[in-house]
Order: C-alpha cells, then structure tokens, then sequence
C-alpha cells in the first residue's frame, strides 16, 4: 500500500537521523524560555478552557489564535475552511514545516470541581440547551501551538525556512481537516516538508510524552442499520416479521465478522452503540433501528467491514423471508468517516529523538495504537504524500497517576466531565517537545 513505502523524504530522514542537531541559542536555552513565557501561556489556557465552543462554532477561538500569531510576526489567513486559521511565517530558505492544533470543544457539563471550570452552555441542533467543555484537551492544544510559535520567532536567528501554523476547527466531528483540505491548504498556501501534531493523554503523566511510529489511530466509520419487518400484535408473532428479532441476530451475528472473517492479524472492532425499534409492550414493529461504529487501521479492513456488514444484514432478512422492498438499509456517513493516522516512521523516529533530547529519555515511552480517531490523518494521504507525525503529551498530574497504579483507581478518560489535565506541566512539556521538533527538522542539512 502507498501508506506503507517510503518516499525519498522519508529516506532522507533515516539517512539524516545521526546529523548533528543545532546547538544554537535555543537549543542550549529552551527549558528556561519556555519557563518564562509559562505565567501568559497559563493565561492563555484559562481563557481558551473557560470559553469552549462546539465544532463549526469555534469563531472566537479561532479570532483569539488569529490575534495571537498577528502579534508574532505571521501572515495569517483567518476563515479557511470554516473557523481554520493558518499563519505562515517565512524566515529564509529552508524546509516548511505545519503544526497543527484543533480548536472545538465537547457537548460535556464540566464536573472537575476546578475554580475555573468551564460554566459555557449552548443551544445544539436539535435545540437542547447543552454545557460545553474542552474535554479533549484541544484547549492544551492551542495554547501549546501559541507556545511554539514563540519560541520559534524568537529564535530565527537559530533556523530557516518556513513555519506554518494550522489551527483547525471541527476535528471532534471529523469535518475540519477535509475543508482545509478542500479551500486549497496546500495549494494556496506552502506544501509542508513536515507535518506535525500532539494531542494530550489521560493516561500518561504529564512530563511524559508518547509516541506511536506507524499506525497510530484507526479508520473511523458511524454506520446506520434500519431493519424491517412485518408488524403486527405481540399476541400473534406468527403473523409478523419481527424487527426486534432480526436485529438481535444481527447484533450478535456482526461479531463474526471480526471473528471469522476478518484477519486475526488485523484490529477490527464493530461495536452496535445504539438500538431503538418498538413503543408498546404487545405491539411487534415494522422498524428497529441499529447505530454502528467500525475501527480499524488497514484502508482494506475498512471495506471489509463495511461490505461484510451489508452482506450480513440482508442475508438475515432473506433467511427471515423478509422481501426485497423490506431488506435492511445500510447507510454509512461517509461526511463523518475519517481514515487511520499513519505516522511516517522516519518522521517519528527523529521527533522521538528530538524530544528525548529536550526532556529526557526516560520521559518518552514508545505507546501502543488506539482505536480513537483523528482526522489529522488527512494530511499525509493528499496527492502530495507529505509525511506526518502526531505524538501523546503525558497530562495526568503525576501523584495521581501513581495512585492510580498503587490503588488500581481509573483515571478519568478523555471525552470525560472529570478530565483535568496537569495544565502548567502538560503544556510546559508540550511547546519544549514541539518547538525542539521542529527547530531540528529545519536545521537538518
């Protein structure tokens, strides 16, 4: 496959991978300007965490990044592709590098007890009155892609080339990657050489970074089953096409899918989320309704699934005696489906080496693929084939973190109400990662 050959820039990375790295000003210096630039980023942090906007709706967000890079130095471009903003900033001749951060916030009522937890409510599309909370850290995100864009303008002295800035809206419900995409982010603006991304943890400690070469996050699919049937009285179930049956058996028969189907080999996960049919005790239905979510990493696994999953479906209603203007509908929302994150391993391995250089061997753990997803895979499967690498920042407060393992207690996840990041230290450890990155990408010759 594509994902898997190595371009002649991968190529390049292994070949330059024992090159000196620079021992400029901000390399000797990073920790201590990151240090000092800490009491504004925290500020920045409390206001971004205090003023969480849903996807599509991240216009002050993407204002607050806009106005941040201005102040730097950067030639921004604000409403691209929707609420994006991307800032480029052009120190000489030299490779370009993106960073991207996503900007939306969460449907979640915060529950953390923390003084300046977020009390944001908003009216959703189905007009119910809904909190909202950066659950998902993209609050940590931003305020590290602001942190890294200081330390690099401040040091241009030390690097050349051009850095670019994504602030990207709408990740949480797979849409804002595709219409950057589409507006011409790398047509209308440099094409990267590199492409690079963090997203926070809540299950590493905050100091920690990981990093996952290869896959890394999987393909993601929301799929909606409606079963038919022929309803009709409880009382005479012989007289109907039960539904409620039909899908019961497809619920159960989805999981062989994985199981004899698909490779042992590859990760696969069919997981039936929601089920809905019927309104009456002794009333048979003529309609359940069944909401899927489908993961996997491998592009064929994920057309696996998918045709297996429609095949199956109507094979029980066929067996039922279901007729063919009664087959199950099978619909898969291709406007939310986002592919696996692929990072390049020569790209991974020389961030790895970067940020074990600026924080410490023993503080970057080499971390297993999940089954979440993130659209920032887009960016390395355009025509263009630029490699990408998206890395774990550690944010669990680490006396909790050890507690956790002592007492076996379970740290809230992300997408959780309780999910409070270790904030100073998470993003302390997140612009020295990206900003060291990123100054030894530029400066290899």
């Amino acid at each position: 496959m594509t994902l898997l050959s190595k371009t002649p820039l991968a190529l390049s990375l292994c070949l330059l991978m024992a090159a000196p790295l620079s021992s400029h000003a901000l390399a000797a210096s990073l920790n201590d300007s990151v240090n000092k630039a800490m009491p504004k980023l925290e500020q920045l942090y409390l206001h971004l965490h205090q003023h969480p906007e849903l996807s599509y709706q991240e216009q002050a967000s993407s204002a607050r990044m806009a106005k941040e890079l201005k102040s730097l130095g950067f030639e921004v471009t604000e409403q691209f592709g929707g609420f994006g903003v991307v800032g480029i900033y052009k120190n000489g001749v030299g490779p370009t590098i993106m960073i991207r951060a996503d900007t939306d916030g969460l449907p979640i009522v915060e529950d953390t007890g923390k003084p300046y937890a977020s009390t944001v409510t908003t009216v959703d599309a189905n007009n119910n009155t809904v909190g909202i909370m950066h659950g998902c850290g993209h609050d940590i995100h931003m305020t590290s892609l602001i942190g890294t864009a200081q330390q690099l303008v401040a040091s241009k002295a030390d690097w050349q080339g051009t850095l670019m800035m994504v602030a990207q809206p709408a990740e949480e419900v797979g849409g804002g990657a595709k219409a950057m995409l589409k507006e011409g982010l790398f047509s209308q603006f440099p094409t990267p050489d590199y492409i690079l991304g963090l997203h926070v943890s809540a299950g590493i400690p905050a100091g920690k970074v990981g990093i996952a070469p290869g896959y890394a996050l999987a393909n993601v699919d929301s799929v909606d089953v409606s079963v038919k049937g022929q309803g009709g009285h409880g009382a005479y179930p012989h007289a109907t096409k039960d539904p409620v049956v039909l899908a019961s058996r497809m619920v159960l028969a989805l999981q062989t899918i994985a199981s004899r189907e698909i490779s042992p080999l590859e990760p696969s996960v069919m997981t039936v989320g929601s089920i809905h049919g019927g309104s009456k005790h002794n009333i048979i239905s003529d309609e359940v309704k069944l909401q899927l979510t489908l993961r996997s990493y491998s592009p064929d696994v994920r057309l696996q699934q998918i045709e297996a999953l429609k095949r199956l479906t109507k094979g029980i209603a066929i067996s039922a005696g279901l007729p063919e203007s009664l087959m199950p509908q099978v619909h898969v929302h291709e406007d939310e489906s986002i592919p696996s994150t692929y990072n390049d391993p020569a790209l991974a391995a020389s961030v790895q080496a970067s940020i074990e250089q600026e924080i410490g061997v023993a503080n970057v753990v080499k971390t297993e693929p999940v089954m979440a997803g993130e659209d920032f895979g887009l960016y390395g499967l355009t025509p263009e084939k630029r490699p990408i690498t998206i890395f774990w920042l550690g944010s669990v407060e680490p006396e909790t973190y050890q507690l956790s393992l002592d007492n076996g207690t379970t740290l809230p996840s992300l997408h959780s109400s309780k999910f409070a990041p270790d904030y100073p230290l998470t993003i302390n450890t997140g612009v020295r990662a990206m900003s060291r990155s990123a100054l030894n990408l530029f400066n290899q010759k």
